[in-house]
């Protein structure tokens, strides 16, 4: 069996989370089309993209592959990633004062014993934001921070300063929830991680 885990994801913070706890990880990006469906609800919405990515990025029955997808969600309606600084305000006005959800989405697939083995799961956090003057949403969207981020803003980086309270899971926020995605390896027979050769914080 293989020891890697391939990572089907160009996301530094997976990679970062991953790498952190001693997992051996080969990172090949899936290039997915990520547009939503029409009406399409946010748990539906990662949960298809996860499993698209893990099928693209997947060349080898007996590769263990992981893929994810995050959203942020308030009321129902899917915040991708911002395009301009325009949108990305626009978006942290709406999410100020307010709490949403972050929804990670996660497939792992491999064999096992020459049978195929898939685990996959959804998990929610709630993000509390605190309310966002006009100030310090223009100091915040001028730090660049933004692009590429789900919901326009990075719990990881100075984001975090726009965040009263979370409810939940901490990774799943950051992009991957880690102690449920540890637990489907377990659980599959996939690859290990070894705390001890990781890298500490």
């Amino acid at each position: 069996m293989s020891t890697t885990l391939l990572l089907a994801s160009a996301s530094p913070r997976r990679r970062e989370l991953l790498q952190r706890v001693g997992l051996l990880l080969e990172v090949r990006p899936a290039d997915i089309d990520e547009t939503p469906h029409d009406g399409e609800a946010p748990v539906a919405y990662v949960a298809r993209l996860a499993r698209a990515k893990a099928a693209a990025a997947r060349q080898r029955p007996e590769e263990w592959v992981l893929a994810a997808d995050t959203t942020v969600t308030l009321d129902g309606q899917i915040l991708g990633k911002a395009e301009t600084p325009e949108e990305a305000a626009k978006m942290l006005r709406w999410l100020a004062g307010n709490t949403h959800q972050v929804v990670t989405a996660f497939c792992l697939a491999g064999e096992r014993d020459g049978q195929p083995i898939v685990r996959e799961g959804v998990v929610s956090s709630d993000v509390q934001f605190i309310e966002l003057d006009g100030g310090v949403l223009a100091d915040y969207v001028a730090s660049g921070e933004w692009r590429g981020k789900a919901g326009a803003y990075a719990i990881q980086g100075i984001g975090a300063a726009l965040v009263a309270a979370v409810h939940g899971s901490v990774t799943n926020v950051i992009g991957l929830p880690l102690a449920e995605v540890l637990a489907a390896l377990r659980d599959a027979g996939g690859p290990m991680p070894r705390f001890a050769a990781g890298t500490p914080a």
